[in-house]
Formats: C-alpha cells, sequence, structure tokens
C-alpha cells in the first residue's frame, strides 16, 4: 500500500507510519487589483499563467486582462514586479489594462531609449525610458505600458527580447506607430499593503522563504540562503565565470538572454537575472573575478 494512504482502524487513532508523506495546505496570498478592489486570497498555482487564471476568477475578470502584478505595492515600481518567485509573506497586486493608445514617432535616432520586459505570458511592457533619449520625448508614452502592435503588427505572444529587437530595428528616420495599453489608474491611493496570509505549517520562517514558480510541473517552497539578496546576485559571479571560462562571453545582451530562454525554458529567468549574470560577466571581461 503507499505511503500515506494507510486506513485507520475503526474505534482506534493512530500517529502518523514514520515516512509516510505528509500533504501540507496550500499556500495562500492575499491579492488585490492595483487601482482597488476588495482583497482576495489565491491559492493552487504553480506558474504565472496558473496565478493570473486564479486571479481573473477571484476577480471575476478574464485572465487575459491582467498585464503584470506587483508584490508588496500597488505602485507602478519595476523593482517590484513578480517574477519567478513570489515571498511567503508578499501581497499579490495586479495591473489590468486600462485605456488604450496610439503614438507615432518618428526615428530619428538609432537608439529609442526602451527597456522591455514582459509578463511571461505574452504580454510585453515598458520597463524603463531612458532620461534625454527619443521616447522620454514623447508624453503618451509612459514605463508600464503594454505594447500591443508595432507598425499595425500585433506582438502579443512575444518575449521581451523579439519585441526590444523589432523596435531595433525599424528604419531610422521613418515614422513608426505603437499601440499601447496602459494599466488602470487609481481613482485614489490605496491602503498600505497588509501581509499575505502564509501557508499552514509551511516549514519555513516568516520573510525567509519564496514560491519558486516553474514553467513546468508543481512549484516548490525554497529557504533563502545566506546573506539574500537577488537570485541572480547569488548566481550571478559562478554562472559569469563558467561562461567567461568557456569563451562564450561575445553574445549580446538580447541573445545571451535568448540563450538561458532556450536553455531552461520560458521565463526561467526574470530580467534581473539576466542583468546580474551579465554584469558579473562584464567584471569577467574586466578581470575583476574574485
Amino acid at each position: 500500500m503507499p505511503l500515506g494512504l494507510r486506513t485507520k482502524k475503526k474505534g482506534r487513532s493512530r500517529e502518523p507510519e514514520p515516512g509516510a508523506v505528509q500533504h501540507r495546505p496550500p499556500l495562500v496570498f492575499s491579492a488585490q487589483l492595483a487601482h482597488g478592489s476588495a482583497t482576495a486570497r489565491v491559492e493552487g498555482f504553480s506558474s504565472i499563467r496558473e496565478l493570473y487564471a486564479k486571479l481573473g476568477l477571484a476577480f471575476g475578470i478574464a485572465a487575459s486582462e491582467i498585464l503584470y502584478c506587483t508584490l508588496s505595492t500597488p505602485k507602478l515600481n519595476m523593482e517590484s514586479l513578480l517574477g519567478a518567485q513570489i515571498g511567503l509573506e508578499d501581497f499579490i497586486f495586479a495591473h489590468v489594462k486600462g485605456i488604450q493608445k496610439e503614438v507615432t514617432v518618428c526615428k530619428s535616432e538609432d537608439v529609442l531609449g526602451l527597456t522591455i520586459t514582459d509578463n511571461g505570458v505574452g504580454y510585453a511592457f515598458i520597463k524603463h525610458i531612458k532620461a534625454g533619449s527619443l521616447m522620454a520625448a514623447v508624453p503618451a508614452v509612459s514605463v508600464g505600458d503594454h505594447i500591443e502592435e508595432i507598425n499595425g503588427r500585433s506582438i502579443v505572444g512575444w518575449r521581451h527580447v523579439d519585441v526590444a529587437r523589432a523596435l531595433r530595428e525599424l528604419e531610422k528616420g521613418r515614422p513608426f506607430s505603437l499601440r499601447l495599453v496602459e494599466p488602470q489608474k487609481a481613482l485614489g491611493e490605496c491602503g498600505p499593503a497588509q501581509r499575505g496570509s502564509r501557508g499552514l505549517d509551511s516549514g519555513v520562517a516568516p520573510g525567509r522563504g519564496t514560491l519558486r514558480l516553474r514553467p513546468k510541473g508543481r512549484a516548490t517552497v525554497e529557504e533563502l540562503v545566506g546573506g539574500g539578496g537577488s537570485l541572480g546576485a547569488r548566481l550571478a559571479l559562478p554562472l559569469a565565470t563558467t561562461i567567461f571560462e568557456a569563451g562564450k562571453d561575445k553574445l549580446n545582451p538580447d541573445e545571451f538572454a535568448r540563450a538561458l530562454d532556450d536553455a531552461l525554458g520560458d521565463f526561467a529567468f526574470p530580467d534581473e537575472f539576466v542583468f546580474d549574470v551579465w554584469g558579473a560577466l562584464g567584471d569577467a571581461k574586466e578581470g575583476r573575478l574574485h
């Protein structure tokens, strides 16, 4: 008989057999719509796509309305974007589609000044606009805008590296158009975020655990090791050293990000991880490895 499936004899209680499988209750997280809503509870997800589906059910909206999520703040803080992991005490805020807008810009410079990322399920959006750049002079374009079309062509479903490449390859000196969708704005300031509800018997100390989402398979709870910091910061140096010593440091950032995706699956690494490793690779080139 499989472990954990033993039956109890009537009128008699017994302790679990040594080595029996102990099934933990699912982790439960608190969530709100970033522009304002009642608090909902979501649980039982192992990927970004599943989380969006759960959020859609909780708030009575289509999952496709969700652009991205931030953790523990309803503000458009790009440093708080939900990536491949969620702290066990994080409060989830879902940013949903708002006003659609179209802009036409003449590409007068080689570089637009946009940093593009994606939500892991097909929506690319603007993560950063470089000060003084061409796009910084276009007031209708904002950080957090989802890029839906480029020159009338839908890019829904594209990864951020492909969107960035398409923007870079636009012909200089010619106008191009973007269809953008901005997230809904709050009518008033949301109250301070409460702590999310941790799963019962998680076995991880508060503030020390993270739920790691998987492209395939079940999510896992992991305990943070050492002095904290991002996953990329903790692993960047050894990984960059390996790449450098293997002589595979000739990739540009887009190719590097694509190589990681190809090796480990879609959304295996958030942008922060790629940036950390790319920075450490630069240190390797300059002989600053320790």
